[in-house]
């Protein structure tokens, strides 16, 4: 039996989270070694990053098993938006990195302390840089195939601390080399500053994946364009958008000809999802049919947030479509 697009998706996630946990380990005890070598306070901060890293890759990488697991009982939507809540637990754990690291380099600041053994210390830096740059290039990979909130996250603080080693190289250099161990714990504080800024981000993504955050214009653009190449569909009205883990989650009313039977209705609905999950393969869809001129709002809405209606070419008018700011996974 073939897999489908998101068993595969769901099958390169559980990969590249096993060899994040992995990259992570690795680089602990590198950076243990140095940090026991040197005293170096910049290679404590990055030690002290790496072991939140592997925390939050522990996370992720039960998280994405979980996302994973197929809609129960209780999920009826199933279980996507557990990587948002691997991305909270992410953004917890690099703030809780980032204030560790700044109070300790603003005491070293106030009492530099020297480095010793510079040269393990910065060949473990570099070697840290070579295994970070290789995992963020597989996670690079891996997001082209899967659009995975979680490892968004994952590879976006890995990225982040490529830069800071870049950093953590320079304070290591400076305070074993040139004499001035201020500058490797102000190297420190930059890390620190670099992880709150990147926890931030990644919560305001968690957060708005959490909120069903509307998705981006150009998806809403591309939807009703697939609909609409139908010209028995004289419009599309009511379109909603949100993200649960992989899984695009699309509702939408379409205007259709009042005198149809229900069986052609149904007809011309199922060959405008197959043309919209042509364009998003790992969408679940919802569309309903009205008869034209006819259609009303269904269920709970907020009279302040109306969708406009966007008519086919067999209209006299064409309305413009609702702005929508684009969400994470854009």
């Amino acid at each position: 039996m073939t897999a489908s697009p998101l068993d595969d998706a769901h099958a390169t996630t559980r990969r590249i989270t096993t060899l994040s946990v992995g990259a992570a380990t690795i680089l602990i005890v590198m950076k243990a070694f140095a940090l026991g070598a040197s005293g170096s306070v910049s290679i404590l901060a990055t030690l002290a990053d790496s072991s939140l890293d592997l925390i939050a890759s522990l996370a992720t990488f039960f998280a994405v098993r979980w996302a994973a697991a197929p809609a129960d009982p209780e999920h009826r939507y199933g279980h996507g938006k557990a990587e948002a809540l691997a991305g909270l637990v992410q953004a917890g754990l690099i703030f809780a990195s980032a204030v560790f690291i700044g109070w300790e380099a603003v005491q070293r600041i106030f009492d530099p302390r020297p480095v010793a053994a510079g040269g393990w210390a910065v060949g473990v830096v570099v070697a840290s840089i070579a295994v970070t740059l290789w995992l963020v290039w597989m996670q690079t990979r891996a997001l082209k195939k899967t659009a995975s909130l979680a490892v968004a996250g994952d590879r976006a603080h890995y990225a982040a601390d490529l830069a800071a080693n870049v950093v953590v190289l320079i304070g290591v250099v400076s305070g074993a080399y040139l004499g001035a161990p201020g500058l490797d714990a102000a190297a420190g504080l930059v890390v620190a500053v670099w992880l709150f800024w990147g926890a931030v981000s990644l919560l305001r993504e968690s957060a708005d994946h959490l909120l069903d955050h509307a998705g981006p214009e150009e998806a809403r653009v591309t939807i009703t364009a697939a609909v609409l190449a139908d010209p028995r569909i004289s419009g599309v009205h009511q379109l909603r958008t949100r993200m649960a883990g992989q899984v695009l989650m699309i509702q939408m009313h379409v205007d259709l000809e009042p005198s149809l039977t229900l069986e052609a209705a149904h007809a011309i609905v199922v060959e405008a999802e197959q043309r919209v999950l042509a364009a998003f393969p790992h969408a679940d869809l919802l569309i309903h049919a009205d008869p034209r001129g006819k259609g009303e709002d269904h269920g709970r809405r907020d009279a302040s947030v109306e969708t406009p209606t966007v008519s086919g070419p067999s209209s006299e008018t064409v309305e413009e479509p609702l702005a929508i700011r684009p969400g994470p996974w854009s």
